[in-house]
């Protein structure tokens, strides 16, 4: 029982360490647009987000190095709804980019 706990523990930590990261970088990638120093946005935010997602990788792989396999597939979990929640709407891949320039 325990240790079922510690697991979907984990796999919440790993869900909002990656929501942090990965939503982190879309309000970056859109505030950076338009700021005067974007350089300085960018770098700090990728310190922020990665060493928030270090820190807690660390606690993670201290209780059990399954919890920590647990909160990696969180932390990708939120990656791919992270990217579902702000998907624009334009399906543009780089193949059709390339099939509309030829002859």
């Amino acid at each position: 029982m325990y240790e079922a706990l510690v697991l979907v523990l984990a796999l919440v930590a790993g869900v909002s360490l990656g929501a942090i990261f990965f939503g982190g970088l879309w309000w970056t990638v859109r505030k950076g647009m338009s700021s005067k120093q974007p350089a300085m946005l960018f770098f700090g935010s990728l310190l922020l987000r990665t060493g928030i997602a270090l820190a807690g990788f660390y606690f993670m792989a201290r209780v059990r190095w399954e919890s920590l396999l647990v909160c990696l597939v969180g932390f990708i979990m939120a990656r791919l709804i992270v990217i579902r929640l702000t998907r624009t709407g334009e399906k543009l891949t780089y193949f059709a980019q390339a099939d509309s320039h030829a002859p």
